[in-house]
């Protein structure tokens, strides 16, 4: 039989092989390979067997579904070696997440001084190479019997519906509820660390009891769980918790949990990056807009949210009517399409808002920057007929490519397509779409992966995740097609002909939250900003009183420039105020004493503590307007410092 290997060659395989087969056909075993299977769009263990005209796709560690697979395996490791070590114990969830994977247990106290142990003994499990099976239970019945001891299965069974095969996985003597798929083999796993132990409650609701969470990572190699670890010490020490407090950029507290306070040299910061960003709008023919942050009910109940996102919107009563806090700016902005008829002749109109939306997180997963109540989102809703949707896309993409790159962010693109059940709009308008968004990518160029079936109910689109100085990835920018609400909100144009059709609409975000995009930014750049981005760019330093006069006239100089700059006059050592500085990081640190003053000049110093002598005023201001203005990564002086 004939299998095909997506976006690859074709191969004759004998009937009854399954992927594993195709996998050692390959050669195709190193522990970062074939992981899993996706044939023909659906994921599956290697153990599948393989039909006549299959399009198969052997998954990797790379691939993100493939660490899912590596890190749920790995937990089921986990779990079976703390019911050696603890046999009373009750095991409930235990998902892969971002960085590694957790399982929770009830009737169980963990230490830190217990990760030995139970590394040890997860690498003897490991050892004995068990094969994950794959076992249908069947009924839901038959099901609650083989769980009969732990009710906390039990419970996860009864949630499911009557009319589902339920499967379990087993690992030598541990059997475990699982959907899967799970690694061929255990010995797959080459490295593996505990990480950290917290208590949890049950389903994440305060009312029921506390579980205890045992986090841990696993790789192929010990080479990346290395790496790994030095990258999670290196985000410790970049914390933007840590560094927005030390630098001034924000504060936190308690009287609007989940809402940072953005102080002076953090708003200078947001400024550049609302300031850019406009920039680059203006460049595109995009109109700004503000919708009002308090809409009726009704609105709400127009656009879905009511239904779908209630328990996250606050609500308030005004004149004996329902109102909600916007959880989102996009039906503000179909407000504003809809005050009047619009021409062919306007489209595409591109509508952007840096909008501030509010949504009630729990409190638990209030991170910082990164996860929080009261957020701005740089959105823009481009509105347009079908013929122009793959030309927006593509300009959306060089935007996204513009952006980014100011920061020295790489990014990777995925393409999501449509889901197998729930969605709406014809099958025509579906195809049409996702089209338009593939043409667009392979018209610009950059890689992307597609992710089948995993758009929105309202159309496909393109998630753009970044990548930062340390190799983590954020999920910031988004390109959605949306079929749902121009519908739900009748949005009309008057076409060529004078008949009204009903426009394209794409939801576009590339900072995504601004609070988070920042957040992100200070990591990236470890609180060292450009220049251009820097709330403190320039700090001069004067030796003796005698100097402050020419280090006021050398201030008004760089303040006519436009730079940010202060003097440090306090009566304490020099080494003490530059150390200030460099804790502050100051980007250029410029002294004076009497030889500067007799020569008109300062010595220059950069926030690394290298010294590059005395330099000519206005030459040095010549020399840094353009790393200002042009928006550069590094400093002119940067080679000196090398």
């Amino acid at each position: 039989m004939i299998i095909t290997i997506k976006n690859d060659s074709s191969h004759d395989i004998d009937e009854g092989s399954n992927a594993k087969d195709l996998a050692d056909k390959l050669n195709i075993r190193d522990p970062h390979q074939a992981l899993c299977v996706d044939i023909n769009g659906t994921l599956y263990d290697l153990s599948h067997e393989l039909h006549d005209g299959d399009v198969v796709e052997l998954i990797d560690f790379n691939n993100p579904r493939g660490r899912d697979v590596f890190w749920h395996t790995s937990a089921h490791v986990l779990a079976q070696a703390i019911l050696r070590l603890w046999p009373e114990a009750k095991p409930t969830i235990g998902p892969s997440i971002e960085q590694g994977f957790y399982y929770d247990f009830a009737n169980l106290t963990v230490h830190e001084d217990d990760f030995k142990k139970i590394e040890k003994e997860m690498k003897k499990i490991i050892s004995e190479n068990h094969i994950p099976r794959r076992e249908i239970i069947g009924s839901k019945n038959e099901a609650l019997k083989t769980f009969a001891k732990n009710k906390y299965k039990c419970a996860l069974i009864e949630d499911l519906g009557n009319n589902i095969e339920l499967t379990a996985y087993r690992q030598g003597e541990f059997l475990d509820l699982c959907r899967g798929p799970h690694l061929p083999s255990i010995k797959k796993i080459k490295a593996l660390k505990i990480m950290k132990t917290s208590g949890a409650y049950w389903r994440g609701d305060a009312n029921n009891e506390m579980l205890t969470r045992i986090y841990g990572v696993s790789f192929p190699n010990k080479e990346t769980l290395q790496k790994h670890l030095h990258m999670l010490e290196e985000a410790k020490r970049r914390d933007h918790r840590i560094l927005g407090t030390r630098l001034s950029l924000f504060s936190l507290h308690e009287e609007s949990p989940g809402m940072p306070l953005i102080h002076p040299k953090g708003a200078f910061v947001w400024e550049q990056l609302v300031t850019f960003m406009r920039e680059c709008h203006k460049e595109d023919e995009y109109k700004e807009i503000k919708t009002p942050i308090i809409m009726s009910r009704e609105l709400w109940e127009t656009s879905g949210h009511w239904d779908h996102y209630r328990e996250n919107m606050y609500t308030t009563n005004i004149d004996n009517r329902e109102f909600a806090i916007k959880p989102m700016n996009c039906p503000g902005c179909l407000l504003y399409y809809r005050t009047r008829l619009h021409s062919y002749k306007e489209l595409p109109l591109r509508i952007a808002e840096f909008g501030v939306v509010h949504r009630n997180e729990p409190s638990g997963a209030i991170s910082g920057l990164f996860r929080v109540r009261c957020f701005h989102q740089d959105d823009a809703h481009i509105f347009m007929e079908l013929d122009d949707l793959e030309k927006e896309i593509l300009k959306i993409l060089h935007l996204v490519d513009k952006i980014y790159t100011a920061f020295g962010l790489t990014y990777t693109l995925e393409l999501s397509t449509r889901p197998e059940r729930g969605t709406i709009g014809s099958d025509k308008m579906w195809d049409l779409s996702t089209i338009g968004l593939k043409n667009a990518l392979e018209c610009f160029e950059g890689e992307y992966t597609i992710n089948e079936g995993d758009g929105a109910f309202y159309g496909p689109k393109i998630d753009v995740h970044i990548r930062d100085t340390i190799g983590r990835t954020w999920q910031c920018g988004t390109i959605q097609v949306d079929m749902a609400l121009p519908e739900k909100f009748n949005l009309e144009y008057t076409a060529h002909d004078g008949t009204r059709h009903r426009p394209v609409m794409i939801h576009r975000a590339i900072y995504g939250s601004v609070e988070r995009f920042f957040g992100i930014l200070i990591e990236h750049f470890a609180g060292k900003f450009p220049l251009w981005l820097s709330p403190h760019q320039l700090r001069i330093i004067p030796i003796a009183d005698r100097h402050v006069e020419h280090s006021r006239h050398i201030q008004r100089l760089l303040k006519k420039n436009d730079f940010s700059c202060d003097i440090d006059d306090a009566h304490e050592s020099v080494s003490k105020k530059i150390r200030n500085a460099q804790l502050e990081q100051i980007n250029y640190i410029l002294t004076v004493g009497d030889r500067e003053v007799e020569n008109s000049t300062a010595t220059l110093r950069t926030r690394d503590n290298i010294v590059h002598g005395e330099v000519n005023i206005e030459d040095f201001i010549e020399t840094i307007i353009p790393e200002r203005i042009n928006l550069k990564l590094s400093s002119p002086y940067s080679q000196k410092e090398d």
